[in-house]
């Protein structure tokens, strides 16, 4: 594995932590709270759901630290590349997680209007950091 990889994905978690925590205790956590007030405890914050996001988090880095890492090696680190790459990811992850918690109506559309363009920003600069990575990279695969 390249190091400029690794140091892409270790940039990534630092940055999609910090993005989530933001986006969760800004809106997420104010908004759930009041939109589902009849359910008790709704958008805790306890060990076992603090522990729980460090499993999540590691889904969408890796996603999109590898699949633009790849796709930017084929197509070009060009910006518009990279832009897609990271939209690609947004789709998969973000925009279908909150249509789909949106369409349950356990998200009010407020939230969902909010959180999916702070959720493509935080993918596109993700795959941002990739593109930052690729163009120091030296091509040496074996590490």
């Amino acid at each position: 594995m390249s190091r400029f990889l690794l140091i892409a994905i270790i940039a990534n978690v630092v940055w999609i932590n910090a993005a989530t925590v933001f986006r969760y205790f800004l809106f997420v956590r104010p908004m759930l709270r009041e939109a589902q007030s009849s359910l008790p405890d709704v958008a805790a914050m306890s060990l076992p759901v603090f522990l729980g996001w460090g499993g999540w988090i590691l889904i969408p880095v890796l996603s999109v630290s590898l699949l633009s890492w790849f796709v930017m090696r084929q197509l070009g680190a060009g910006l518009v590349i990279a832009l897609m790459s990271g939209t690609a990811v947004w789709v998969m992850i973000h925009a279908s997680l909150w249509t789909a918690m949106h369409l349950m109506q356990l998200a009010p559309v407020a939230l969902v209007t909010i959180v999916l363009p702070l959720t493509w920003i935080e993918m596109a600069v993700a795959s941002l950091i990739v593109r930052w990575a690729l163009a120091r990279d030296d091509g040496d695969w074996a590490g």
